[in-house]
């Protein structure tokens, strides 16, 4: 899918110690009605990153930013007042920014980041 960040990467600990990172994704659907009005809808979706995936969207992701990503949907339940809740979020496998990185001191490091991940040397999890 590709969308757009809604809140910056947040960092998050399972109970036995394993880092992930967990943000929201809008992704915005446009089409013309029959009397040929431009209509708009937005679908959000919970995405979580784990591993060395998750450290690369928690380093250089945040709101606003456009990205592709791929992945496996998950459902989870839970129970709330005694009645069962379901809710599917998305298990990213690979992330591609596309909108250009904020001008920073940062941009060096994600170049640097980019072509470890690319010629193989970082493995993501």
């Amino acid at each position: 899918m590709i969308g757009r960040l809604g809140k910056d990467p947040e960092n998050r600990t399972t109970r036995n110690g394993t880092a992930y990172t967990v943000f929201p994704v809008a992704v915005e659907r446009k089409w013309k009605s029959r009397e040929g009005e431009l209509r708009k809808e937005t679908d959000w979706f919970s995405v979580e990153a784990w591993g060395k995936l998750g450290e690369i969207c928690q380093s250089y992701l945040s709101k606003g930013r456009l990205v592709f990503l791929e992945g496996r949907l998950r459902t989870d339940r839970y129970d709330h007042n005694g009645e069962t809740r379901y809710f599917t979020k998305i298990i990213v496998s690979q992330m591609q920014m596309l909108d250009r990185q904020p001008k920073d001191s940062g941009e060096a490091e994600a170049e640097e980041l980019a072509a470890d991940v690319l010629f193989g040397e970082d493995e993501l999890d």
